[in-house]
């Protein structure tokens, strides 16, 4: 049994040691890059600034700022001896690499893309790199790539506040009028680890969350069996992604959220219980393991930090062990929470306790969902200021597991629910358009079954919603049964 410490360690400022070893989230970006796969993990975005007065030499200084403010974007991951660390640049010796070249507008997509694909050395690289791509006077595109080991999703808002800050007070010839950050990203890392303590003691919180996951996924099936395309001639990369996009209306959501309601449980784990009958049918299992993210921003002191926080959660989800749509939601529901509360067994050392090839993942089909309610960080500078900054699509997606959704969730401005919306991103290398589209439809025949009131055997569902079976023959069938 796990005894919390008396007096919890606080989060403040601290000295800094010698060595730092890597958080608990960027351990899975570390080891995917000493195996060849650094730019699987890259994070591209790309801003198309326009305006008379477009300054290039301030967009430059702009990216050192900012670079200079936020540790982890000067910080390198080298090995040691004492195992991965974090070893932070000086901001007076930083060199970046951000390069300027005149491009056409046919020529602009190739290059984001290209630059989203160049790979990171994390030993030696800073994780960061731009490119400054003027399309004519008063018309440039910043593309920026920085790699997940140093930033989450939850990072970009902050990033790119101050990229915008600092580039409008570079072109003024001043100084940007940041508030200082509370702490450090460093400062975090050595809480968090205090927090967790050494695997080597049998008492700590690291060992009790080891120990939770090893019990909660030992026999479980090592691979889901899906459906796979024919493998061309030519090898495809891996991680090659391609995307569709899904909805479901605002009935369908509040649909989904009565279900929710009704079950003591949310939104997401109504969501998460359809996906897993979904890829449950789909691989033909009755115990599946689905995986979903969590923030790791559970201090308010993290809000403005650029950083790795984030980290994915399975839930081992047995659908032999629900008799109806009831008992899998209270399933869920209870896996979910654990899961929440077990966030910090890194990868590596979690797949030498269980019973499975290290090579295979530990998860093939993940659900993410956000609220469109958060506050978003704005691009658009004052009118006054003459300029215009939009987002430029990057054209790359990056499938790093089989199946994978992101949905947001919309509401009105009185709160009702207005409809869910995202795409799901598969790897072309697997599947086809086909079998995607087929998958999707799947999933959207699923949650609207769940929506219009369905509450019956899981053993309809899983036979109406198998391989082969259209979704409209599946919501046909199990309507007859309620």
């Amino acid at each position: 049994m796990y005894l919390r410490p008396s007096t919890p360690p606080v989060l403040a400022p601290r000295p800094c040691p010698a060595y730092v070893p890597l958080a608990p989230a960027q351990e899975r970006m570390w080891h995917a890059a000493r195996l060849g796969r650094s730019a699987d993990w890259n994070v591209a975005r790309a801003m198309r600034v326009r305006g008379a007065s477009v300054d290039v030499a301030a967009l430059r200084e702009a990216l050192e700022l900012l670079v200079a403010r936020h540790v982890p974007l000067r910080t390198r991951y080298p090995v040691t001896e004492l195992g991965p660390a974090q070893q932070v640049a000086d901001p007076g010796d930083l060199v970046l690499d951000v390069a300027e070249c005149s491009v056409a507008e046919a020529e602009l997509a190739p290059a984001v893309a290209a630059l989203a694909r160049q790979p990171f050395d994390l030993t030696r690289d800073l994780p960061v790199r731009a490119r400054l791509l003027v399309l004519g006077p008063g018309d440039v595109v910043l593309a920026l790539v920085v790699h997940h080991i140093s930033v989450d999703g939850r990072s970009m808002g902050p990033l790119i506040r101050d990229l915008v800050t600092a580039y409008l007070a570079c072109r003024a010839g001043t100084s940007p009028q940041w508030p200082p950050l509370p702490i450090s990203y460093i400062d975090y890392t050595l809480w968090k680890h205090e927090q967790l303590g050494e695997f080597t003691d049998e008492w700590s919180r690291a060992t009790h969350q080891l120990r939770y996951w090893a019990n909660a996924l030992a026999g479980r099936p090592a691979l889901l069996d899906l459906p796979a395309r024919e493998q061309p001639a030519t090898p495809i990369d891996p991680v090659a992604g391609a995307l569709l996009p899904i909805s479901f209306d605002a009935a369908t959501h509040a649909g989904l959220l009565r279900v929710a309601q009704d079950g003591r449980a949310s939104l997401f784990m109504v969501l998460q219980a359809a996906f897993a009958l979904t890829v449950g049918a789909f691989a033909r299992s009755c115990d599946v393991t689905v995986a979903t993210a969590v923030s790791g921003r559970d201090h308010r002191l993290l809000d403005d930090l650029v950083g790795n926080f984030s980290d994915d959660v399975l839930m081992r989800v047995r659908l032999d062990r629900a008799g109806d749509v009831d008992e899998l939601i209270d399933q869920v529901r209870r896996v979910a929470l654990a899961a929440y509360a077990h966030p910090d067994t890194p990868d590596t050392r979690l797949k030498r306790c269980l019973l499975q090839d290290a090579a295979l993942p530990l998860f093939q089909a993940t659900l993410i969902l956000q609220r469109a309610g958060s506050p978003r960080t704005s691009l658009e500078p004052p009118p006054a200021q003459g300029l215009s900054i939009t987002e430029v699509p990057t054209g790359v997606v990056r499938a790093k597991h089989d199946l994978e959704f992101g949905l947001t969730d919309h509401v009105d401005p009185l709160g009702a629910p207005a409809g869910i919306d995202g795409s799901f991103i598969y790897p072309i290398a697997r599947f086809d358009e086909a079998t995607a589209q087929h998958f999707v439809a799947r999933f959207r025949a699923v949650a609207g079954l769940l929506a219009d009131g369905y509450r019956g055997p899981l053993a309809a569902l899983l036979a109406t919603t198998g391989r082969g079976r259209s979704p409209s023959t599946a919501r046909r069938a199990t309507r007859v049964l309620v």
